[in-house]
C-alpha cells in the first residue's frame, strides 16, 4: 500500500496565534516608555500605536502574497537572493545579520536593566546594567557552545508568561486599590513641540515592538485556501495584538502617569509595586529577567542558521557551516553572533541608542522584501503562471506602496532622532558591497 504524507493545514484559529506569537515579544514591557517620551502627548502616543497596528497588517498580507509565491524554504533570508542581484542580496543579509544582533542586545538591555538594581545598588544604573548584560550573555554564550538548547516546551511556557503580565498589568485598573494622583499629560512641552515630528519619531519604538509579522512569508504557500484564510487569520491576529497592546498603554498611563511612563525603564515592576508592594514588584523582577534571557538564548540559537543558510550559499565561508559533532553546535556562528553582540553593547549601552540603529537596518530590510512583491508579480505575469493556490493581495499595488512609504518614514524618523546612528548605519550597509567580493574571493580560493 503506497503511504501519502499528510502535510499540514494551517486554519484560521491557529494562524491567528501564529502571528500573535511572532509578534507579541518582550518590547511591550519597554518601549511603550521610549513612545510617551517621543510622543509628548497621549492623543500621538495612541495614534502612533494604531498606525502601528494598521501598518503591520498591511505589511502581514504584503508578507503573505510574497510568501505564497515562494516555492522554496528559507524564508526571509532566501526572498532577497531569489529577487535581487547576488550583490545588493548580500548587503541586505549583511545588515539584517547586525540588526538580529543589535536586537538581541537591545532586549539583552532590557532584561538587565530589571534585575541589576537588585544585583548592584550601589552602582550607577547604566554601569549596573551593561555588566549584568554583559555577564548574562558571557554566560549563554558558553551554555550554548555546550549543546543545551531550550525546549519548545519551554518557549511555549514563555508565551504564556508574556500573555499573562500583559493581563495582569491591564488587571492594575481594576483592582481595589487607591491610584495613585498621577498627571496623565505631560505638565510642559518645549516651545518647539511639533506634533507631526512627534508623531513620526514614535514610529521606531512602536513598530519595533509591531516586528514579526513579516514572517508570514514562511507559512504563505501551507494553508488551504489561502484567499480566505489568510487575510481572516491576520487581521484576526493584529487585532488582538491592537488590543492588547492599547489596554496595557492604557494601563500604564492611567496607573503610573504619562510623566512617569515616559522615564521608566522596569515598567512592569513598577506597575506592580503601586498595587502590591515592594516583594512583589522585586519577585516580578527576576521573572521578567529570566523571561527576557530565555528570549535573548534563542536568539543565539536561531541566528547561525542563518548564517549557515548563507555559507550554503556561497556567500559565507564553509567556517560558518562547520558544525560540532558532539555537541551539534554551529561553534563558529554562535561565537560571530555574540561578538556582534558584544560589539553593540561596547559601543552603545543605551535601548534607545541600539534601537534606532536596529530600526534603521531593518526599514531598509523591510522595505526592500516588500518590494519583492513587485518583481514576483511581474514574473509571474511574464511567465503566465497558474495562480490558483496563490493568495493574492486585495488593493494592490497601494497597500505596499503605503507600507513601503511608512517604512521609509522610519528611516527619516532614525535621521530626525539620531543622526550619528543614521550615518553608521549607512556605512555599514554600503560596507556589504565591498566585503561581498573580498568573501566571494575568499570562498573561491
Amino acid at each position: 500500500m503506497n503511504e501519502t504524507q499528510i502535510k499540514p493545514r494551517l486554519r484560521v484559529f491557529d494562524l491567528s496565534i501564529i502571528v500573535i506569537s511572532l509578534v507579541i515579544g518582550m518590547g511591550i514591557f519597554r518601549t511603550p516608555s521610549e513612545v510617551a517620551s517621543k510622543a509628548g502627548t497621549p492623543d500621538i502616543f495612541f495614534l502612533a500605536w494604531i498606525m502601528g497596528a494598521i501598518i503591520s497588517f498591511f505589511g502581514a498580507l504584503t508578507f503573505a502574497e510574497i510568501g505564497s509565491r515562494i516555492p522554496s524554504a528559507g524564508g526571509f533570508y532566501k526572498l532577497f537572493s531569489i529577487c535581487y542581484n547576488p550583490v545588493f542580496a548580500f548587503m541586505v543579509n549583511w545588515i539584517t545579520v547586525i540588526s538580529n544582533a543589535a536586537s538581541t542586545a537591545a532586549v539583552a538591555i532590557m532584561g538587565s536593566s530589571y534585575i541589576a538594581p537588585i544585583l548592584f545598588p550601589n552602582f550607577e544604573e547604566a554601569t549596573a546594567t551593561k555588566i549584568v548584560t554583559m555577564g548574562t550573555i558571557s554566560l549563554l554564550l558558553l551554555i550554548n557552545l555546550m549543546g543545551i538548547k531550550i525546549s519548545a516546551m519551554l518557549l511555549n511556557v514563555l508565551m504564556i508568561i508574556k500573555i499573562g503580565l500583559i493581563l495582569l498589568l491591564i488587571g492594575c485598573l481594576f483592582l481595589n486599590y487607591e491610584i495613585p494622583n498621577v498627571p496623565t499629560h505631560v505638565s510642559s512641552l518645549p516651545a518647539n513641540y511639533n506634533p507631526l515630528k512627534a508623531f513620526v519619531l514614535c514610529f521606531i519604538p512602536v513598530f519595533f515592538t509591531f516586528g514579526g509579522y513579516q514572517h508570514t512569508v514562511n507559512f504563505g504557500g501551507d494553508i488551504s485556501n489561502p484567499s480566505k484564510t489568510l487575510p481572516k487569520a491576520i487581521f484576526f491576529g493584529i487585532s488582538v495584538i491592537l488590543i492588547l497592546y492599547l489596554a496595557v498603554n492604557y494601563s500604564y498611563v492611567n496607573v503610573l502617569g504619562f510623566e512617569h511612563l515616559a522615564t521608566s525603564k522596569t515598567l512592569a515592576a513598577d506597575m506592580i509595586f503601586i498595587p502590591f508592594g515592594k516583594t512583589a514588584s522585586l519577585m516580578l523582577s527576576i521573572v521578567m529577567f529570566f523571561a527576557v534571557m530565555a528570549y535573548v538564548n534563542v536568539s543565539i540559537l536561531s541566528n547561525p542558521r542563518i548564517y549557515y543558510a548563507m555559507a550554503e550559499d556561497r556567500v559565507l565561508p564553509n567556517l560558518f557551516k562547520r558544525v560540532n559533532s558532539k555537541t551539534q553546535v554551529q561553534e563558529f556562528g554562535v561565537i560571530f553572533f555574540c561578538f556582534i553582540i558584544f560589539l553593540t553593547l561596547f559601543f552603545m549601552n543605551s535601548f534607545q541608542k541600539i534601537l534606532d540603529y536596529v530600526m534603521f537596518f531593518d526599514s531598509i530590510s523591510l522595505i526592500t522584501a516588500a518590494g519583492s512583491i513587485f518583481i514576483l508579480r511581474r514574473r509571474a505575469k511574464k511567465n503566465q503562471a497558474d495562480e490558483k493556490s496563490i493568495f493574492k493581495l486585495k488593493f494592490y499595488p497601494w497597500i505596499p506602496i503605503l507600507y513601503i512609504s511608512i517604512y521609509t518614514l522610519v528611516n527619516l524618523s532614525v535621521f530626525l532622532s539620531n543622526k550619528s546612528a543614521f550615518g553608521w548605519g549607512a556605512l555599514l550597509f554600503i560596507s556589504g558591497f565591498p566585503l561581498f567580493f573580498m568573501l566571494r574571493k575568499l570562498i573561491v580560493k
